[in-house]
């Protein structure tokens, strides 16, 4: 089997869970399943589920394609979300656009823009650093994202957006209301658009990754001297991953706030970065399905353990620290790799028998 056909049948796998996990989600709401009966909880999941997935994959554009550390996801995330509301309580109150899939199809694509803008703004001076250099400023350019939304009042009077900046007291209708964030927004988010903003960007990430900018950016990572020598244009490679991180990002933050009624920045915090990066590490850096996998079931997990009460959080710890050292311990990576070694072997031997 050829590289490429090994990279198409991973992608094929890779499209083909996520797509079986969708159709088992829809028949378990419908009930079609027999004995089995899908929580209220679990039900209030499985949009913010997609939009941490759609997180955890592209910040893993950035730390395990790109290589570098960034910790100010949220930021983005932040950004998405009260774009993404402030048009769509724009569209519904000025133009009365009640046609909620368009209005949330438009709300993500604007937030997907403005996120990409302040990537792109954040990006030119933040990536010239490298290593904890460039984590620190990331994290302190998410925290002023998330501080300057929380001074930033936009209403809605007629059809004009009208915009403040510590000033409570605006005419019209308020959609972003300062510390309050985002009021009365319409919940318009829907499990089918969360499975589809997953398929976009699993097809943009794994794509990226496949192609001859893709190729860059891990030459860039695995030796930016080498890559520089052979005439490699470093920024802009590093700006391509960074900046479709932070679209991504954005669009993900607009489904997750219009999930809910209320959405305040204070959400956005810096132990939001940190809970996306526990995604990236858990799933294993650089590995997509990985993230997709460690997202859902860490995103499920608290809500698992709710019975436990007060030890949840306890058991949440623990469960997370065994993965850890599981996924990263070379003896048991030894013996999966014997067991592939065997089953490998088998299969050749099964072959010759057949030949002969």
């Amino acid at each position: 089997m050829t590289r490429k056909q090994k990279m198409l049948m991973s992608n094929l796998i890779t499209y083909g869970m996520v797509t079986i996990a969708f159709i088992v989600c829809q028949l378990a709401l419908s009930g079609s399943i027999d004995g089995f009966k899908m929580s209220r909880s679990l039900k209030g999941q499985l949009v913010p589920i997609c939009a941490w997935i759609v997180m955890a994959v592209s910040l893993n554009l950035v730390v395990g394609v790109s290589g570098e550390l960034s910790l100010g996801h949220a930021g983005f995330m932040s950004v998405g979300t009260f774009s993404g509301a402030v048009v769509s309580g724009w569209l519904l109150n000025a133009f009365q656009m009640e046609n909620e899939p368009v209005r949330l199809l438009i709300a993500m694509i604007v937030a997907g823009v403005c996120a990409g803008v302040a990537g792109v703004l954040i990006g030119i001076p933040v990536l010239r650093l490298r290593g904890d250099y460039l984590a620190i400023v990331t994290l302190a350019f998410g925290e002023i994202i998330r501080n300057v939304l929380n001074c930033v009042y936009i209403n809605v009077d007629g059809k004009k957006l009208i915009f403040g900046f510590n000033t409570p007291t605006l005419p019209g209708k308020a959609l972003l209301a300062g510390p309050q964030g985002a009021v009365g927004v319409d919940k318009i988010s829907t499990f089918v658009m969360g499975f589809v903003l997953i398929m976009f960007t699993l097809v943009v990430v794994l794509n990226l990754i496949n192609s001859r900018s893709g190729r860059a950016i891990m030459a860039i990572r695995d030796s930016r001297i080498a890559a520089e020598s052979v005439g490699l244009n470093v920024t802009k490679y590093k700006m391509m991953a960074f900046v479709t991180s932070a679209v991504l990002a954005g669009m993900a933050g607009a489904l997750y706030g219009l999930n809910y009624s209320t959405v305040a920045a204070s959400k956005f915090k810096f132990d939001t970065s940190i809970l996306v990066l526990v995604f990236v590490v858990l799933g294993g850096i650089g590995n997509i399905r990985g993230s997709i996998i460690a997202a859902t079931l860490l995103t499920i997990l608290p809500e698992m353990l709710r019975a436990f009460s007060n030890y949840r959080m306890l058991v949440y710890a623990v469960v997370l620290i065994v993965v850890m050292l599981t996924t990263n311990s070379p003896f048991l990576a030894g013996k999966l790799a014997t067991v592939k070694g065997i089953l490998k072997g088998r299969k050749n031997t099964g072959k010759e028998g057949d030949a002969v």
